[in-house]
């Protein structure tokens, strides 16, 4: 498990509430504890191979956000661009995105499809759940902002919907 996966998954475990989790590999044992929402999570990372137990604050996890801000930052320009008007849907978890429900399904959604409230647009895969992520306002698709197998990071702008 490299450095990338391991801070992926403090986010995740931050951002879900949970207090404790433990993963345990061939090689590697983790446990990540959340405390109340301003505490940063604690983390224990030892190899199997070896007893040490390293304790990590969430300083990595600050340094990730970093990229994907600037990616934030381009998507809304883009959309600002084109015009104010249109909506961004943006990621609620990490994970990978995927806009069918299955390889030999159709779209959940394309450019020009007019959705409405609650209609599924695409589904992210965060640790092997697949998660349906649903539209919280009505109107019509102006473009799909992320790639399909694609990761994305939390609250990053997935689609562009023009409201009217």
């Amino acid at each position: 498990m490299d450095l990338k996966e391991i801070q992926n998954l403090i986010k995740f475990v931050a951002k879900s509430g949970a207090s404790e989790v433990k993963l345990e590999m061939d090689d590697v044992k983790i446990t990540i504890r959340t405390g109340s929402d301003n505490d940063a999570p604690a983390v224990q990372y030892a190899p199997v191979a070896a007893p040490q137990i390293a304790q990590a604050p969430a300083v990595p996890v600050a340094e990730t956000p970093a990229p994907a801000t600037e990616d934030k930052a381009e998507a809304p320009k883009a959309a600002a661009d084109d015009s104010s008007k249109y909506i961004t849907i943006k990621s609620p978890i990490i994970g990978t995105f995927y806009r069918k429900p299955a390889p030999d399904k159709p779209l959940f959604v394309e450019v020009g499809q007019t959705i409405a409230e609650g209609d599924v647009l695409c589904v992210i895969e965060a640790m092997k759940l697949f998660n349906e992520i649903e539209s919280e306002v009505s109107g019509k698709i102006v473009k799909i902002l992320v790639d399909d197998a694609s990761p994305v990071e939390f609250d990053q702008p997935l689609f562009l919907v023009d409201p009217s």
